[in-house]
């Protein structure tokens, strides 16, 4: 028996973290990412683990995001002891992005703090402090793609490319079963086909189980060339107006994808001759780490190599890794592109660009990654018509120019392609990482487009996994497993696929008033009816 409890990933788009335990009592994990998004999300950082920490052997990182890497120092603070299996360039990114984490989470404590003295509340500790995060860069063991590993009793792994951000992998896992083995494979996060800088993911075709995850499963992304026009389109218009263009971006890929694209509009002659400040130390720092990385580039930018170009430098940017730098980007007047984190809006220097130009409306504020409920950036996507930045209420009056076609992430299309090498192998399929109504409606695609069996695990929910000719079971956290017999596995399948059915139906509509209380009482028999299978 193997059990994958979802910690993180499953019913959000955050804090992935998968627990797996087998026969033989070993037990790794998939990821240990922070959650972010709102405080009721961000709450679940400070949740007591669901396992001992210190009886964890190995920790399986697929990249360097913080939403899959973000929860390591607290999980080393508190026991861990183990190998963090993941490959060289996310080791190196993780050595910037950790501290750059830790620091944020003691800066962010020391003011809560400050905050509560003056109301004589309690002290408040950071999640983890930077001594924290120094301590688990000691525990990464980088492993190079494509080779499988002996990883402990019973479990063997190999990372292969997932395209996503430098050195994201896709894991695959073969735990020991009786005399046999399953094999799972965890997607990661998926990039884009022809994703700029990076090779395409690997195509992987076996599975007895497969976690795909689900980000945009219910969206397309405009088409890279209609990004690109659009994108010179929000830099002109700022121009036109003597603005500034705000472009909140991720430190790891997309910021590189933007410098990427604006030496592309340098190079042909279309780029306005206007700064373009790189205003974050750790995007820096982690631009660095591209320009060191490039056997892991794709065919096209190692073109630009060759040519005699660094495709992330240009005679316009400027690097302002001191406060003092960035304070005087929105004293000098005039257009100017500013590129800055957070992506999501949510802290860094980012906030100040924001606070300066939002509310002005010549500017242009382009919004280039994925925003999740909750955060400033998707407020400023849902047209908002002020939002909160250091407690003021600030009007929304830039023009606001939401790009998705420079998402990292593979879109619905290029998620259902790259789910289909494993059409003939016929894996059963876990939709993750997603937010409810995008996990649903891939899901439902997938079993109606390619004939796989699929279920959308929620949080904390355990599924227990047996060979290929076994049945499996769902089973909520912490209660005890059951086995579903050889007669009932296809009552089973239909009644669980028709409360799919139905749960993706409520959640689709788009007037809530047209859901009736006949819906709920059959959600409820549904539920009901599974819980009498399993009995």
């Amino acid at each position: 028996m193997i059990k994958v409890t979802c910690l993180g990933g499953a019913g959000s788009v955050t804090g992935s973290n998968y627990l797996i335990e087998n026969v033989l009592g070993k037990k790794v994990l998939v990821d240990c990412g922070m959650f972010q998004g709102g405080k009721q999300m961000e709450r679940r950082n400070l949740r007591p683990w669901d396992f001992d920490p210190s009886q964890i052997s190995t920790l399986f990182l697929t990249h360097a995001h913080i939403d899959h890497s973000g929860r390591i120092p607290r999980l080393v603070r508190d026991g861990f002891k183990g190998r963090i299996i993941t490959s060289p360039p996310t080791a190196e990114l993780c050595e910037i992005m950790l501290l750059d984490s830790a620091h944020i989470q003691e800066m962010d404590a020391l003011w809560q703090t400050r905050k509560n003295k003056r109301r004589a509340n309690k002290t408040v500790e950071p999640l983890y402090t930077t001594e924290d995060a120094v301590k688990s860069l000691q525990f990464l063991s980088p492993v190079e793609r494509d080779e499988i590993i002996e990883v402990d009793e019973g479990i063997r792994a190999r990372l292969r490319n997932a395209g996503h951000i430098l050195g994201s992998s896709i894991l695959e896992l073969w735990v020991q079963e009786g005399q046999g083995e399953v094999k799972l494979v965890f997607s990661g996060d998926i990039g884009k086909a022809n994703q700029l800088i990076l090779k395409d993911p690997h195509d992987v075709y076996n599975a007895d189980y497969l976690f795909v995850e689900s980000t945009y499963g219910n969206r397309l992304h405009k088409t890279f060339e209609d990004s690109k026009t659009e994108l010179l389109s929000a830099i002109n218009y700022a121009v036109s107006n003597n603005e500034k263009v705000i472009i909140p971006a991720f430190a790891v890929e997309r910021t590189q994808e933007i410098i990427y694209i604006l030496g592309e509009f340098y190079r042909s002659g279309v780029l306005p001759d206007i700064p373009i400040y790189l205003d974050s130390p750790l995007a820096i720092k982690a631009t660095e780490i591209f320009k060191r990385n490039r056997q892991y580039y794709d065919d096209e930018a190692i073109k630009i190599v060759n040519q005699g170009f660094d495709p992330f430098d240009m005679p316009a940017l400027h690097y302002t890794p001191d406060t003092k730098d960035s304070m005087a980007i929105n004293e000098k007047p005039g257009s100017a592109i500013i590129i800055a984190g957070n992506g999501m809006c949510t802290a860094g220097r980012i906030k100040h660009h924001l606070k300066h130009n939002l509310w002005r409306e010549g500017a242009s504020v382009v919004i280039v990654g994925f925003q999740a409920q909750g955060t400033t950036g998707r407020q400023i996507v849902e047209g908002k018509p002020t939002v909160k930045i250091f407690r003021e209420d600030v009007a929304v009056r830039a023009h606001v120019f939401t790009i998705g076609g420079f998402s990292a992430h593979a879109d619905q299309n290029d998620l259902l392609h790259w789910v289909g090498n494993f059409a003939e192998s016929k894996p059963r399929v876990f939709v993750v990482h997603g937010e409810i109504s995008a996990s649903l409606e891939l899901s439902s695609l997938i079993t109606d487009r390619l004939g796989l069996k699929t279920y959308v695990p929620s949080w904390r929910e355990s599924l227990i996994l047996k060979p290929r000719e076994m049945p499996i079971e769902v089973t909520a956290a912490r209660e005890e497993e059951v086995t579903i017999g050889e007669d009932m596995i296809q009552v089973y399948a239909e009644v669980e696929g028709e409360l799919n059915r139905l749960r993706w139906r409520i959640h689709r509509a788009e007037n809530k008033d047209r859901i009736t209380e006949e819906d709920i009482d059959r959600l409820r028999y549904i539920q009901e009816e599974l819980q009498q299978i399993l009995m």
